[in-house]
């Protein structure tokens, strides 16, 4: 059931193999049960990016068995904000969601050296997010 106090945030990029899945990881890890994360690409990719994994996984996160997933429409109307990474119009719209777009670099094609600033924005960003949701992050 989702209720105002679980807020669903939904992350949106093209292939959902790099800066979704990060901010996904980082939104999983810091709010915990206290809100509802799901990422979906427009154009899903066959496999996480493994400069992503390796990316995580030197701050503690393991998401060697995410996949990337297929937008939804019913994906977007079940979440109260959605957050799109560089996926233009393929993201659906819908009156009523907050929309926030996340000028962040593509890690696609990128060595671990390029990874890690973006990895690092997004906690960043995460962070933020969780304090506009009144939510306060886990240790």
């Amino acid at each position: 059931m989702n209720t105002p106090a679980t807020p669903s945030v939904l992350f949106v990029c093209v292939h959902n193999a790099g800066r979704s899945q990060m901010a996904a990881a980082f939104l999983t890890r810091l709010g915990g049960s206290r809100v509802q994360v799901r990422s979906a690409g427009s154009a899903p990719a066959s496999a996480v990016n493994p400069t992503v994994v390796e990316a995580l996984a030197e701050v503690g996160i393991d998401i060697s068995a995410e996949i990337p997933k297929v937008l939804t429409t019913e994906a977007v109307q079940a979440s109260d904000v959605v957050i799109t990474m560089g996926c233009g119009d393929a993201c659906p719209y819908f009156p009523g969601k907050r929309y926030l777009d996340w000028q962040l670099d593509d890690p696609a094609g990128q060595g671990i050296a390029a990874v890690r600033p973006i990895r690092d924005e997004i906690e960043r960003r995460i962070r933020g997010l969780l304090a506009e949701l009144g939510i306060e992050a886990a240790a």
